[in-house]
């Protein structure tokens, strides 16, 4: 018993000194008596309780969240007194914090095989020195103008060269509506028809459901997809034709134009529907104002 209750005496000895010797640091000594914890508690946590004033002070320093030099980015390590313990999490400090609020526009804009990153599109960072952009931009502001007074505006059949911007531009423009709580679906096209295809069993319904009705939908890259009769006439046409008749604005982004996508529809491995793909395309003529955006490719 003696050599129990001298161990113990031991390993107190040792927390008391390792505590005084943190506190010899005036300012950690000034943030874990300010915690307003028992001494005898504190000394239990020196080691923890210096991780946390570490980046307590990492915080006070920080300028920019960029600049964030604690374990996880925007949260600081604090800890909090109960009965007899004290417990440590990751807090969101003010600057991470304010980031989430000025990004929770960002839920409205949902993606289907797309980049998040388009989610950080904005007119700011758009090519400006490139003519062809303008057009584009000024429409875009005359739609924003329009929706917001209760109007009906058409989208746009955006097409033209690869990587000249088609898609950043539309993703430009559904994050400023996002902003005003305009809820958005971008689809890669292409990948999209077969995820649907194999979602029969599934959710199949839910998420034709959504697209018909999503108040703004581009579909990127149309013309692109390998046509079938189902994904022209069982997918394409009753979503265009739910979304014309509800005069919710569609925009297209693609490498052809609405005659070259006409021809493209037309073909099938069943043979050649001309007729059907002349649907498809004076659907997309209702929907949308035609625009061609040729430009330097931006991702070489």
């Amino acid at each position: 018993m003696k050599k129990i209750d001298k161990v113990q005496q031991t390993d107190l000895t040792a927390l008391v000194h390792s505590f005084q010797d943190a506190c010899a640091n005036k300012e950690y000594k000034s943030y874990v008596y300010g915690l307003n914890i028992k001494e005898e508690l504190l000394m239990k946590y020196t080691s923890s309780l210096e991780d946390a004033f570490l980046e307590h002070q990492n915080c006070k320093k920080c300028k920019r969240l960029e600049e964030c030099k604690n374990k996880v980015e925007g949260f600081c390590y604090t800890p909090q007194g109960k009965e007899k313990m004290i417990s440590f999490s990751y807090e969101a400090c003010d600057k991470k914090i304010e980031q989430l609020e000025k990004d929770s526009y960002k839920s409205n804009l949902e993606l289907f095989e797309l980049s998040e990153d388009i989610k950080n599109a904005s007119f700011t960072d758009v090519y400006k020195d490139d003519k062809a952009r303008l057009p584009i931009l000024k429409y875009f502001k005359e739609f924003i103008s329009e929706y917001q007074s209760n109007g009906k505006p058409k989208g746009v059949y955006l097409h033209g060269n690869f990587g000249s911007g088609k898609t950043y531009l539309i993703a430009a423009l559904f994050n400023e509506m996002a902003k005003k709580d305009i809820k958005s679906i971008m689809i890669y096209y292409p990948k999209f028809l077969i995820k649907l295809k194999s979602s029969f069993q599934t959710n199949f319904n839910e998420q034709f459901d959504e697209i018909q009705k999503v108040p703004l939908l581009l579909l990127d890259d149309i013309g692109a997809e390998n046509c079938s009769n189902w994904s022209r006439d069982e997918v394409l046409g009753p979503i265009l034709q739910y979304r014309m008749e509800n005069h919710l604005p569609t925009f297209f982004t693609s490498n052809l134009t609405i005659e070259e996508l006409e021809k493209a529809l037309a073909v099938t491995s069943s043979g050649v529907d001309k007729v059907k793909a002349r649907r498809i395309v004076e659907r997309v003529k209702q929907l949308t104002i035609d625009h061609e955006l040729i430009s330097k490719n931006r991702r070489d």
